[in-house]
C-alpha cells in the first residue's frame, strides 16, 4: 500500500513538474486545448465549440431579409447516396440554392435553420472579401500594398495579396495535430497578435502557393488596423447588415483582453446566412440592387493566381469538377459554400466529418459527392 501511495505521489509530482515546464516554455495553452476538446468528449475542435471561447458579436440588421423559397421547395428527395453520406458524416445542414431561392433544405442531428455552427476556414474567404471591401472603401490601396505599411517588421516584398493567395513565405507550421505547432497555439492561446508578429518571411513572397492559416490572421490584423475597426464590426457593416442576415453571429477571439478575432477561422452562424455569401459571389458582388463588392474583385478572387496551383485563388478554392467553373469556401470538418455560376447554383453543407482525399487531390472526396448528388436531384426533378 505504501509503495502504491509513493508511486501515486511521484506521478503527481511528475505531472506538476511537466505542467510547470510547459507553462514556462510558453505551451500553457495546451491545457486549455485538452479541457476544450478531450474533457468535452472530442478529439479536436468541433462545430459547437464557440461556447468555450470569448467572442465578438457580428450584429444582425434591424430588418431581416428572409430567403425566398422556391415554388418547388423541398419537393425533391435527397438521393439515397446523399442521405447516407449526410448521416455518416454527421451533417448539420445541407442546402441547395437555385437561382434566387432555396430549392432544397434539410437539417440533421437536432440542428435547424437558426443553429450556429463553426465556419472554421470558410472564414478565410470572408476575410479576403473584407480585404477587397477595404480596398473599395479606400482603407487599403490595392492587393499589392506592402504589409510593412502597417507592420514594419515584415519584409517589404510581402503584400496583402500574398496573404490572401497563400503565398507569403512565412514560417508558420500548419500541422493541425501537433499541439506544439502554430495552428494549435493560435486556436487555444490568448494572444494571437504576439504569435503572428513573431513570424518571419523565410521564402520569397508571391512566388508559390502554401496554405498557412497565419496568412489570413495577419491579413485580418492589417484590415483591422487599416479600418480602425474590429473585423466583427467591419463584417457587420459591410455585409452582415446590408445582406439582412437572420441572426447575430459570433467570431471567436483569442481572449477578451486581447480581443483579436481568429481571422483564419471560427465564425459561428447558420447555413442560411453562410449561403448568402454564395449568392453575393454568384451575383458578382451585387445584393438586391446594391453593389456591395466590385465585380472585379469577385473575378480576381475566383481565378487561380499561379498556374502551378490552379485549385486556389484569393481566399477561395477552385475546381473544374463536371467541367464547370466552381469556386468555394471550405472548412476543416467539411464546411462548404460551393458556388457554380453557370447554373446559378449554391450548395451549402455544414457538419462534423468529411472524407479526405488519399491521392494528393487538394479537394476532399465528399466535396465531389455533394456536387454530384445535388445535380442528380436537380436532374431528376426537371
Amino acid at each position: 500500500m505504501k509503495k502504491l501511495s509513493k508511486a501515486f505521489l511521484l506521478f503527481i509530482a511528475f505531472l506538476l513538474l511537466a505542467s510547470l515546464v510547459l507553462y514556462v516554455a510558453g505551451y500553457g495553452y495546451i491545457f486549455k486545448g485538452i479541457a476544450t476538446t478531450y474533457f468535452t468528449g472530442h478529439k479536436t475542435a468541433f462545430i459547437d465549440d464557440y461556447t468555450y471561447f470569448d467572442n465578438h458579436v457580428i450584429q444582425k440588421p434591424d430588418k431581416v431579409q428572409p430567403w425566398a423559397l422556391s415554388q418547388d421547395y423541398n419537393e425533391a428527395s435527397p438521393t439515397s447516396k446523399l442521405d447516407s453520406l449526410n448521416q455518416e458524416l454527421e451533417t448539420a445542414a445541407f442546402l441547395i440554392i437555385k437561382n434566387d431561392s432555396i430549392w432544397f433544405e434539410e437539417y440533421y442531428n437536432g440542428y435547424n435553420e437558426m443553429s450556429r455552427t463553426n465556419s472554421f476556414s470558410m472564414a478565410k474567404s470572408i476575410v479576403s472579401a473584407l480585404m477587397f471591401k477595404a480596398i473599395q472603401d479606400g482603407h487599403l490601396e490595392n492587393i499589392n500594398q506592402p504589409v510593412a505599411d502597417f507592420y514594419p517588421q515584415f519584409d517589404k516584398q510581402l503584400t496583402i495579396g500574398d496573404l490572401s493567395s497563400m503565398s507569403s513565405g512565412l514560417n508558420w507550421n500548419e500541422n493541425y495535430y501537433n499541439p506544439f505547432a502554430s495552428t494549435a497555439r493560435a486556436y487555444f492561446d490568448d494572444d494571437i497578435k504576439e504569435q503572428i508578429l513573431d513570424l518571419k518571411v523565410i521564402n520569397k513572397p508571391g512566388k508559390e502557393f502554401k496554405y498557412l492559416s497565419g496568412n489570413t490572421e495577419l491579413l485580418g490584423m492589417v484590415i483591422a488596423k487599416a479600418t480602425g475597426k474590429t473585423l466583427s464590426q467591419y463584417l457587420s457593416e459591410s455585409f452582415w447588415q446590408p445582406m439582412g442576415m437572420n441572426d447575430d453571429a459570433l467570431w471567436q477571439l483569442d481572449s477578451k483582453e486581447s480581443g483579436m478575432e481568429k481571422a483564419y477561422c471560427c465564425i459561428a452562424s447558420n447555413a442560411r446566412n453562410f449561403a448568402k455569401f454564395g449568392k453575393l459571389f454568384i451575383n458578382d458582388g451585387e445584393w438586391q440592387g446594391t453593389q456591395l463588392l466590385d465585380s472585379a474583385y469577385i473575378a480576381k478572387a475566383s481565378k487561380p493566381r499561379f498556374e502551378e496551383t490552379p485549385y486556389y485563388g484569393y481566399g477561395f478554392w477552385l475546381s473544374d469538377h463536371l467541367d464547370k467553373d466552381i469556386f468555394y469556401m471550405r472548412g476543416i470538418l467539411g464546411q462548404y459554400v460551393i458556388v457554380i455560376p453557370e447554373d446559378d447554383l449554391v450548395i451549402v453543407r455544414l457538419g462534423s466529418k468529411l472524407i479526405r482525399s488519399t491521392n494528393g487531390d487538394k479537394h476532399y472526396q465528399d466535396f465531389y459527392m455533394y456536387i454530384e448528388e445535388a445535380y442528380k436531384m436537380l436532374d431528376h426533378a426537371s
